[in-house]
């Protein structure tokens, strides 16, 4: 039985996004937990898929004592602050110094966090971590599929299990493949072989999800190679919208064997790298969008299939918007669109005044774009309160499946035939509850709007007629080429579509 010290520190940072990641932000929680440290940690994850939450029930199978440091994560956003950063992981480091003794530590990371003062907040993190336990104990960590994977994060751990779902549905299960890397070292007494492989270009988000080409053929050939002498073997697709020089997907194997662990990564790295141009990404502009779902909508066939799925991916709050433009809002009323349900859009003073004025009620309010980003405004218009909600549910999709919901007062307002979910947290619309707890039944709507890029695909694509990836104006731009970098390493290209 090994004693193993357990913590997380978790964000995806947009460098181009409009608001930084305060250490409330990481206090408060939403989806999931706020900032918890100690014993109080394993009962706050449980349940939850989370990579944490998965390695402690097998590190539980296995007879380990789990000594628990402190876990947290905020919603994508800008950077981390400085002080935010420094007070978690000053919090982290202190509790591991404190342990009398620790065989190993796992971390629930990201891999895609950039702080005010730091590029790679995971590497410095992994640094100073090394400095407390010395050369020796294993040091594992688990990453999102979006982790940028940097040298350093490497070089200090001894494995980094990945994710390979996208949308995330094995988050608990890389928990528990991070859980047997330990193991595995702790039995064998020795640590694998690292071959580590950074690509030269970049994938848009949307054209990472592994339900579709090319990432799902990528992700299935990855599975066929995983095999002894081999460990482990991880692709991440990177984070795009980050402006760093280590932007971008990578493959990271671990074996037993030097020459096949390298030669494992190697042919995956030249799969990815002949599939380039297959991940360049197709979007629908607003109008033809709109235009088309409510075509469809018209059908009968289309009744009996299910809703139209617009994905607003440049306001998705899962890669670091602020869920809060309205552009699309404005177009779908303007076709004069019926049986539409848009959500979730972040605006915690149209909340509030929906819920002082009450159900049934109307009230003329400026809607969303509250952020003040350049070339938004507020839809004003009168909008009739449908629904009131306190924002506290449990989820059930498979992305975020066992999370108790804590999203703030919430309200569902309608225009005209168009009906909006209005939260006063942000959250990304990757589960039906969210809107089943303002008595829409998702399935039975004729056009859906979700400020999502791909993890919706989860719980909604079972129910959906057609999806449409839509370019709509905001701050996550879908488009790779629309953003100008300035420390991307040279000579990493961003093509077609990203």
């Amino acid at each position: 039985m090994a004693r193993i010290a357990i913590g997380g520190f978790q964000h995806e940072t947009n460098t181009f996004a409009p608001s930084k990641a305060t250490f409330e932000d990481f206090a408060r929680g939403g989806a999931w937990p706020g900032l918890t440290r100690g014993p109080a940690l394993i009962e706050a994850v449980a349940g939850i898929n989370l990579p944490i939450a998965g390695f402690i029930e097998r590190a539980r199978q296995g007879g380990h004592e789990l000594l628990p440091l402190s876990w947290t994560q905020a919603t994508p956003s800008a950077e981390v602050t400085e002080e935010a950063y420094e007070r978690i992981a000053g919090q982290i480091l202190e509790d591991l110094a404190g342990l009398r003794h620790c065989d190993a530590v796992y971390l629930d990371l990201h891999g895609a966090m950039v702080a005010e003062h730091l590029e790679d907040g995971e590497g410095e993190l992994l640094a100073r971590v090394r400095r407390v336990i010395g050369p020796e104990p294993p040091l594992v960590a688990s990453l999102d599929l979006h982790a940028n994977v940097t040298a350093a994060m490497v070089e200090l751990s001894d494995a980094l299990a990945v994710f390979r779902t996208y949308p995330h549905i094995d988050m608990a299960e890389t928990g528990a493949r991070a859980a047997e890397l330990i193991e595995g070292m702790m039995s064998s007494g020795r640590k694998p072989h690292k071959a580590y492989r950074q690509l030269p270009f970049l994938i848009p988000t949307t054209a990472g999800c592994t339900t579709q080409e090319p990432a799902k053929g990528l992700f299935a050939h990855l599975e066929s190679l995983d095999r002894p002498p081999l460990v482990s073997l991880s692709f991440a697709c990177g984070f795009g919208p980050a402006d760093i020089h280590d932007c971008g997907p990578s493959v990271v194997a671990y074996g037993e064997d030097a020459a096949a662990t390298e030669a494992a990564a190697q042919e995956l790295y030249d799969l990815a790298l002949a599939r380039e141009d297959a991940f360049a990404a197709r979007f629908w502009q607003p109008a033809e969008a709109v235009a088309h779902a409510m075509a469809a909508a018209r059908t009968a066939t289309h009744t009996a299939r299910g809703p139209v799925i617009l994905a607003d991916t440049q306001d998705n709050p899962g890669g670091g918007a602020n869920a809060d433009t309205v552009g699309l809002l404005a177009e779908l009323v303007r076709q004069g669109t019926e049986g539409a349900v848009m959500g979730l859009l972040y605006d915690p003073e149209a909340a509030a005044a929906a819920h002082e004025v009450g159900e049934g009620s109307s009230l003329r309010i400026g809607l969303g774009a509250k952020s003040g980003l350049a070339g938004h405004a507020p839809f004003e218009a009168d909008y009739r309160v449908e629904r009131l909600g306190d924002g506290a549910f449990t989820a059930t999709g498979p992305f975020y499946e066992g999370a108790h919901m804590r999203l703030g007062p919430m309200a569902l307002l309608a225009v005209g035939g168009v009906r909006v979910a209005v939260a006063s947290r942000k959250n990304q619309a990757a589960d039906q509850e969210m809107f089943r707890h303002l008595g829409v039944e998702p399935a039975e709507e004729k056009i859906l709007v979700l400020k999502s890029s791909v993890h919706f695909r989860a719980h909604f694509e079972p129910i959906a007629a057609e999806i449409l990836v839509v370019a709509a104006p905001g701050p996550n731009p879908a488009d790779l080429s629309a953003l100008t970098y300035r420390r991307l390493r040279p000579g990493v290209r961003r093509g077609a579509g990203g």
